[in-house]
């Protein structure tokens, strides 16, 4: 079974010195933060990092954070249906639910979906372009039975 495994602190520290990138402390909160919320966007990150008070950093640096770390493959970019980006901790191909009410991201798990994909569109040509991945999301909506008996869930 796929397990989706976010990079670890040591991990992250490697691979940040493996790019000659410093381990900052603002990165390392960043990188913290991530860890503990899966899918966020800036300012949940920037938040978490408030409320936790382990750096001082700006709403901005954290998108600048985000956004190197998913330009060198640590995080993977998701843009909401509100238009807000999130970064998502997990590097790994695998698709997602989004939830457009919560405006929520969820892992979704399935070996079976991603090797049918990959193996029809993996390797088709589409005129001018070369497949460079395949990123699924699902949209959905809580049933009104869900909606009743539990709050959407956040994060993975």
């Amino acid at each position: 079974m796929l397990e989706l495994k976010p990079l670890g602190i040591e991990e992250f520290r490697a691979i940040l010195k493996k790019k000659d990138l410093k381990a900052t402390p603002q990165r390392i909160a960043v990188h913290e933060a991530m860890l503990e919320l899966g899918h966020a966007s800036a300012d949940m990150v920037a938040a978490a990092i408030s409320e936790k008070g382990s750096a001082k950093v700006t709403v901005a640096s954290v998108y600048n954070i985000l956004f190197q770390m998913s330009s060198i493959g640590v995080y993977r970019q998701r843009m909401s249906r509100t238009s807000k980006m999130f970064f998502d901790v997990t590097p790994m191909p695998h698709a997602h639910v989004y939830d457009c009410e919560s405006n929520t991201y969820r892992d979704l798990i399935d070996e079976e979906l991603n090797d049918i994909l990959q193996e029809y569109l993996g390797h088709r040509k589409f005129k001018g372009y070369k497949v460079e991945g395949i990123d699924v999301q699902l949209l959905v909506r809580p049933t009104k039975k869900r909606r009743t008996l539990t709050a959407p869930q956040s994060g993975r």
